[in-house]
C-alpha cells in the first residue's frame, strides 16, 4: 500500500500494465488499486504464480487508487469478452459493488482481495451474491490485536503517551481500524493518545506529520500505526526529536520488508501482516477452481491463512529465521 491515496486521480481509460503469459486456460484480469503500489505488485505476483501453475494468462489493470477508474475498467474488460476470470482490490468497497454485480451476471467468476466488496466490512461472507471469493482481513479483529499490544507494553506506564498514525480517515476501513484503536486504548485510564495523524500510507507523509505531533506534544512512549510505510517516516521523524526509538513501542502494519527488518534489529515492536503474494495466489486459486468446476472456498480469513501469524514480533522472526517480507514499500 506504498503512497496510497497519494493522489486521487481523474477517471481515464483502463491501462494495461503487464501481461504474462501461461498455457491456453484462459485469461483472467486482475484490478490493482494502483499498479505502481508495491502492495498491488505484490498481489499480482501471487496472482501470477498460482495461474501459471493452473495455465492461465492474466492482465493486470491500473486503478490509480481511484474508485471511478476502477469501476469503468471493470466494465470495460467485461465488455472486451476476453477474460474468463476477474479479481480486484477495491479502491471503494461499497461502490464497486455495482460493477462486481455485472460480471456475475455475466456468469463470470470474480474475487475480491484485501477488503470484502459491500457495506460490512467486517465480513468475508460474500454481500453479493454470486461472488466467487473473499480473501482479506477483517479490520477490527487486527487493530484489536495493535491495540491489546499497545496496553501490554503501558501496563506499567502512567501515563503512557500514545500516538496513532491512520492511512486516511476518508477510507471507512481506516476509520474502523482507528475507531477499534480509540476503544481498546480508552478502556485503561493510564493511557493517553496525545494525537492522531494521517500518514497516507507515505513515510513523506508519515515524516511530516509525526514532525508536527513532536512539536505539540513530548513524552511519546509508543506510536501505533496500521502502515508501515507512514510508520517508517515517523521513525526518522522520532529519531530526529532526539527520542530513543528501540525503548518506545512501535506498531507497524503491512509486513514489508522495512517492518520486518526493522524488527529483527530491535528497532521495532511489531507489525500486523496481510500477506500479499499468498493472498493474490489463493484469490487466483479460487478463480481457476470455479473456471474448472472444482470446489471454491468463498471466504479466505488472511490472519489465519498467512506463512507465520498475522501479528508479527521478534518472537515470531526467531521462530521462523526463513520468513522472508512478502512485499516492498
Amino acid at each position: 500500500m506504498a503512497k496510497m491515496l497519494k493522489t486521487l486521480a481523474a477517471a481515464t481509460v483502463a491501462t494495461v500494465v503487464l501481461t504474462v503469459s501461461a498455457s491456453a486456460g484462459g485469461k483472467i484480469a486482475y484490478f490493482a488499486a494502483a499498479s505502481q503500489n508495491g502492495f498491488n505488485q505484490a498481489t499480482y505476483e501471487g496472482v501470477q504464480e498460482m495461474a501459471a501453475k493452473r495455465g492461465y494468462e492474466t492482465e493486470v489493470f491500473d486503478g490509480k487508487f481511484d474508485a471511478a477508474v476502477q469501476f469503468s475498467q471493470v466494465e470495460d474488460v467485461l465488455a472486451s469478452g476476453n477474460f474468463d476470470g476477474f479479481i480486484i482490490a477495491p479502491n471503494d468497497n461499497v461502490g464497486i459493488a455495482g460493477a462486481v454485480e455485472q460480471v456475475i451476471a455475466a456468469g463470470k467468476p470474480i474475487a475480491t482481495v484485501l477488503f470484502p466488496v459491500g457495506p460490512e466490512m467486517n465480513t468475508l461472507e460474500p454481500q453479493i451474491e454470486g461472488l466467487t471469493a473473499t480473501v482479506a482481513s477483517p479490520p477490527v479483529p487486527g487493530a484489536t490485536l495493535q491495540a491489546q499490544a499497545v496496553v501490554d507494553f503501558c501496563a506499567d506506564k502512567d501515563p503512557c503517551n500514545v500516538v496513532i498514525l491512520i492511512g486516511a480517515k476518508i477510507f471507512p476501513f481506516d476509520n474502523l481500524r482507528l475507531e477499534t484503536y480509540q476503544k481498546v486504548l480508552a478502556e485503561h485510564a493510564n493511557i493517553k493518545v496525545v494525537s492522531v495523524g494521517e500518514g497516507f500510507y507515505s513515510p513523506e507523509t508519515g515524516l511530516n506529520v509525526m514532525t508536527d505531533i513532536l512539536q505539540a506534544n513530548s513524552g511519546v512512549h509508543a506510536v501505533l500505526s496500521n502502515a508501515d510505510q507512514q510508520m517508517a517516516g515517523a521513525e526518522i521523524a522520532l529519531d530526529a526529536a532526539g527520542y530513543n526509538v528501540p525503548e518506545m513501542y512501535i506498531m507497524g502494519g503491512g509486513a514489508a520488508d522495512v517492518a520486518i527488518d526493522a524488527i529483527r534489529k530491535g528497532r521495532w515492536d511489531a507489525t500486523l501482516a496481510y500477506f500479499p503474494k499468498t493472498m493474490g495466489a489463493l484469490a487466483m486459486e479460487q478463480i481457476a477452481n470455479a473456471i474448472e468446476g472444482k470446489p471454491v472456498t468463498n471466504a479466505i480469513n488472511m490472519d489465519e491463512a498467512g506463512p507465520v501469524q498475522a501479528l508479527i514480533d521478534k518472537s515470531v522472526l526467531d521462530a521462523n529465521p526463513d520468513f522472508v517480507a512478502e512485499w516492498q514499500q
